[in-house]
């Protein structure tokens, strides 16, 4: 679809330099307090420069139209402080009073470029993290009593602020405590117990200590834009390179997944396709101990940051890499093996739609159902303006699947899983839905001037004009909640599952670098070089090495064709069924700063069927069998351990009385798994053994299944009026 609207509002964004003197005009930061015990992390220029723009971007272009001022100010502290110490463990009552000094004037510091304050809080924060892990490695060797009647709060959210560090000792050992009762539990010896959990902390302090000032300001940032909107979202350099290979479904590496473990680099997974996956030299569970680049020196790279490494490991297809490696299951002294592989793209399939055909029996007679599973709504942007034909997207890909389904499989029904699909491009849940439905509007997006568009698919014809049903929940969100709500108003097909997230608003992807005079970025460059913060900063001037990151700004809302936001209150099914996921916990409306409901008026759309008969038995039949279901009685419990469960902030110290608790738990879930599997015809398990793949059951699609049944069966109360199929 051609967006006019955003390609007008982006290039006058970009038409505008926004610094071309903004080092000079504003006021210099202020002094940073220094904290005493530890590296005191500090902004560089670059970050100076990025906090400025985004204030820029967000007064000039975020759809609230909001100011940032002092009670924004406020907002940003509290949730900063907030993000750091959710739980109330390591900030004492002085540390907050010392911090009110930044309360209003967050605001002022951050149109200034002024970013001490909060780097000075983030400082205090690796003080108490560091008195911590000290203060539990000393403890781990206490010869503690685990039958005493004692707990252990865990959340202190809502008690007051400890009154002094010494004040959280307490429950700082106790956390020791109830973590080794935990390895008790799990079967292994004191002495064992003591050097697992000693090693634990020992990693947990050497990993906080390589934090570095891109973690802090992404903290800060995030605090910043969730103040304004929950969907206002800056990303650091290496994080935006993460959003986007994720949109793209797609990487340039070797194709392996690392984890790390005890600071060593470790590959938890080959991907099928890659470089790693073809050598046939790498396995899961080998270390990785060194990276050359090319014929390049080796680098040792035991003890580094995992997404350091992952940097070093990277890199564009076609280029090569050496790895130093401990195979699996050799000890660290062994010799390593030299491995190279040679770069390529790769495609992460198993994180695109996939298909898969089910048959159900409906009064007698049996169909067979095509169901997609589509995790997110993605696109290869960057290869597809390069020219190439085979770009990966989401339609490209379900258009392949449905000429399976239909050639191969001969399908009588299609249903789309979009449970837990948060969204993800615009463009492609327009043209999803166009394989669906003949040309007409999808969805109506309204700009921060007021301004409504109607995009359409504009191709002829369906690429399936059978039955058809999409199931949601509440993580379906955003491009989600287009295509459902499209396929809903247009009576396409039947909506089943929960209400959905509820995000109705649209970002727009803006690389900062582009909004920045070059001659700006080279003055930044040499300013990083000449005041180098160890260990943060870029090695050099050259202005190629300055990335200031990205920032997706919610600019538009999106509508639905008949004229209803799906902001706050999502898409509600046509049969709706028990959520899985705490309705009152999880959902645009549970977020402070989201945008309001509202609506404007429909658009120029026919449907194509009028399913209200229809829904009416379809509602009656599901609802009989969900009141029958044993999977959805127990469902319906788990909600209601879950919030009781939710009001818990404590656990007993007892280790007796908390393995009974743990061994009823054990013994009801067992009991409830035997239950269920010997109404599927599945022999019993014991205690301790695990439930095969094959042996999963997914009770919400089988329901979802049987409501199509339902549907297909009652075809004859409705006429479809749709396009030609191609």
């Amino acid at each position: 679809m051609d967006f006019k609207l955003f390609k007008e509002m982006l290039k006058r964004i970009f038409l505008i330099i926004f610094t071309a003197a903004v080092l000079a005009c504003h006021a210099a930061p202020k002094p940073q307090p220094l904290v005493d015990g530890v590296t005191n992390i500090k902004p560089d220029e670059q970050q100076q420069l990025v906090i400025k723009e985004v204030v820029n971007l967000i007064e000039s272009y975020n759809y609230k139209k909001i100011q940032i001022n002092d009670s924004i100010s406020s907002l940003i502290l509290d949730r900063y402080i907030k993000a750091l110490d959710p739980g109330r463990n390591y900030f004492v009552a002085a540390d907050i009073k010392d911090f009110e000094k930044y309360r209003n004037t967050l605001d002022d510091d951050f149109k200034n470029g002024d970013l001490s304050g909060p780097f000075y809080i983030y400082n205090v924060y690796a003080k108490r993290l560091n008195e911590y892990f000290t203060y539990s490695l000393a403890q781990i060797k206490t010869k503690f009593d685990f039958n005493q009647n004692d707990t252990y709060v865990y959340d202190r959210e809502k008690m007051p602020w400890a009154t002094s560090v010494t004040a959280l000792n307490d429950t700082w050992k106790k956390r020791v405590k109830y973590e080794l009762i935990n390895l008790n539990l799990a079967g292994t010896t004191g002495a064992k117990n003591i050097e697992t959990l000693t090693k634990r902390y020992q990693n947990l302090q050497s990993q906080t200590s390589k934090a570095n000032n891109q973690d802090v300001f992404q903290i800060l940032m995030d605090a910043f834009t969730e103040s304004i909107d929950p969907h206002t979202n800056y990303f650091n350099p290496s994080n935006a390179v993460a959003f986007n290979e994720d949109m793209s479904r797609s990487f340039e590496g070797i194709g392996a997944r690392l984890q790390l473990e005890n600071e060593v680099v470790k590959i938890s997974e080959i991907i099928p396709g890659g470089p790693a996956f073809k050598g046939k030299q790498l396995s899961a569970g080998d270390k990785i101990i060194a990276v050359a680049q090319g014929d390049g020196e080796f680098v040792d790279v035991v003890g580094w940051r995992l997404d350091v490494t992952v940097t070093k490991i990277k890199g564009p297809k076609g280029t090569k890499v050496r790895l130093k490696v401990i195979p699996v299951g050799k000890e660290m002294s062994s010799k390593p093996v030299i491995i190279e592989l040679v770069r390529e793209k790769i495609i992460l399939e198993d994180q695109s739609a996939k298909k898969k055909v089910k048959t159900i029996s409906t009064n007698g007679k049996n169909y067979k159902i095509g169901v997609i599973s589509l995790p997110a709504f993605y696109a290869d942007f960057k290869a597809a303006n390069a020219g190439d034909k085979n770009y990966k997207s989401t339609t490209r890909d379900v258009r392949k699947l449905i000429d399976s389904l239909k050639t191969f499989d001969k399908v009588d029904a299609i249903v789309m899983d979009l449970r837990s699909n948060g969204g993800g491009s615009l463009v492609e849940a327009i043209s999803l839905t166009g394989l669906f439905i003949d040309k007409g509007p999808v969805v109506q997006v309204k700009d921060l001037r007021g301004k409504i568009e109607v995009d359409e698919d504009e191709n002829a014809g369906v690429a399936w004009d059978g039955p058809f049903g999409v199931i949601v929940d509440r993580l379906s969100a955003s491009a989600s909640e287009i295509f459902a709500g499209a396929i809903q108003d247009y009576g396409r097909g039947i909506v089943m599952g929960t209400q959905t997230y509820g995000k109705g608003t649209v970002q727009s992807s803006i690389d900062l670098n582009k909004l920045v005079n070059p001659s700006m970025l080279q003055r930044v460059a040499g300013l990083i070089t000449k005041n180098k913060t160890a260990g943060t900063a870029p090695s050099s001037a050259n202005p190629a090495d300055i990335n200031l990151g990205q920032i997706n700004l919610t600019m538009a809302k999106f509508y639905r064709v008949a004229g209803s936001s799906t902001q706050h209150k999502g898409v509600t099914p046509d049969v709706v069924f028990p959520s899985l996921y705490p309705l009152d916990k999880i959902g645009e409306d549970t977020e402070p700063s989201a945008l309001p409901w509202d609506v404007i008026p429909t658009s120029n759309f026919k449907p194509v069927a009028n399913l209200a008969a229809v829904k009416a038995g379809l509602i009656k039949n599901s609802e009989q069998r969900i009141g029958n279901s044993l999977d959805f009685k127990y469902l319906k419990q788990d909600i209601a351990d879950l919030k009781k469960r939710d009001a818990e902030v404590s656990v007993t110290l007892n280790e007796n009385k908390l393995k009974a608790e743990r061994d009823e738990q054990e013994a009801k879930s067992l009991a409830r798994q035997n239950e269920l599997r010997a109404l599927r015809g599945l022999p019993a398990i014991k205690k301790g053994e695990k439930i095969t793949k094959q042996d999963s059951f997914d009770f919400i699609e089988d329901e979802s299944l049987k409501v199509m049944g339902d549907f297909m069966q009652q075809s004859g109360n409705y006429v479809m009026n749709l396009g030609t199929a191609f």
